[in-house]
């Protein structure tokens, strides 16, 4: 069984984590992914839609199986410049607004600058506003304040800031002693980290995989169609993503999660067994779940027409779209029973 490698974990995942990568602002990430791969000796191409595919030949050519992990993570963008020099802001994906509030931020713009900022309430001042502490935080209730000398909408658009430009709050990426990785973005950096480790090790170690094998770093996952162009002869398709924790659900963090159903449907009955048998088999830390407001690549894939085998596994993750964590455990047990689907 594959070893897990705390200190490498630490590295790579920081080097994923913080850069930053919202859908549709992934090309970074997508070549820093790609150099990983790269040095590990696998064949790999950036697609059209900013993907990047991995090809690797299996022992079996009978059939091919895939994998995946989507880079792109929750973000913002100007939706409008306000008058006094403060920034509008619209969602990309769905964060949690509230969660966003005092968060300091980037703002990328097309033409290659960066500028910083603070995410706040448009009645952020105690002392000033009365409704500072009951004001909702939805995305109209927030914007950004600039750390430049703007106090105009001219001022902010001699800086060469515009409307559709990127905004990147802080993912605040740690882990601790006790082991638990808390970050924003563990939805689905820490999978896309999973996956590289997978393929160091196979590379270190020589080993096999035992079918043709695509291995899938997407993106705009977060807004629905990240594995619309896979492969289309895939027949079996094992989708890493971050697993739930809260209410009745059995999810927690130190285990992986297998998905049986979610807002899409039922994942494959037999596919989803076979994983749960791999789980026992290796003495695994899993729980059997149902994710009730949730979609994954394997839906996307579903309705861009793929006839293939789907299922669903990964880390329990707390707060999810919020301020995440999940342990090393979870990640660990993630790791294993992937190389034990792909490799053993």
């Amino acid at each position: 069984m594959i070893n897990f490698d705390l200190d490498y974990f630490k590295k790579v995942a920081q080097d994923i984590f913080t850069c930053d990568s919202p859908t549709g602002y992934t090309q970074n990430v997508i070549e820093l992914v790609k150099k990983y791969v790269d040095s590990f000796g696998y064949e790999s191409r950036i697609m059209n839609n900013g993907a990047l595919e991995v090809t690797i030949k299996g022992e079996d050519e009978t059939k091919t199986v895939a994998t995946s992990a989507h880079c792109d993570t929750l973000g913002l963008m100007v939706r409008s410049i306000k008058g006094d020099g403060h920034l509008a802001l619209t969602k990309l994906g769905g964060p949690i607004t509230p969660t966003l509030d005092g968060e300091y931020c980037k703002v990328y713009t097309r033409d290659g600058k960066t500028y910083t900022g603070t995410i706040l309430s448009t009645s952020a001042a105690t002392h000033v506003y009365p409704d500072a502490n009951t004001k909702s935080r939805d995305i109209d209730n927030l914007e950004v304040r600039l750390d430049e000398l703007v106090h105009t909408k001219d001022d902010v658009a001699k800086l060469g800031i515009q409307n559709g430009d990127i905004v990147c709050y802080d993912p605040k990426f740690e882990v601790t002693p006790s082991g638990f990785l808390k970050t924003r973005f563990i939805d689905d950096k820490a999978s896309a980290v999973v996956l590289l480790m997978l393929l160091k090790y196979t590379s270190e170690n020589k080993l096999k995989f035992k079918y043709n094998t695509k291995i899938y770093f997407v993106v705009y996952e977060e807004v629905g169609h990240g594995a619309s162009m896979v492969d289309k002869n895939i027949s079996e398709f094992v989708t890493l993503d971050m697993g739930c924790v809260g209410l009745d659900l059995a999810g927690n963090e130190e285990a992986v999660s297998i998905c049986a159903k979610d807002s899409g449907g039922p994942y494959d009955y037999e596919l989803t067994t076979r994983l749960i048998n791999m789980a026992k088999d290796n003495n695994l830390n899993y729980t059997v779940d149902i994710f009730p407001f949730y979609g994954s690549d394997i839906g996307a894939a579903s309705r861009a027409g793929v006839d293939f085998k789907g299922a669903l596994i990964g880390t329990g993750v707390s707060a999810s779209h919020g301020m995440e964590r999940t342990h090393i455990k979870g990640i660990e047990n993630t790791l294993k029973i992937i190389y034990a689907y792909l490799v053993k």
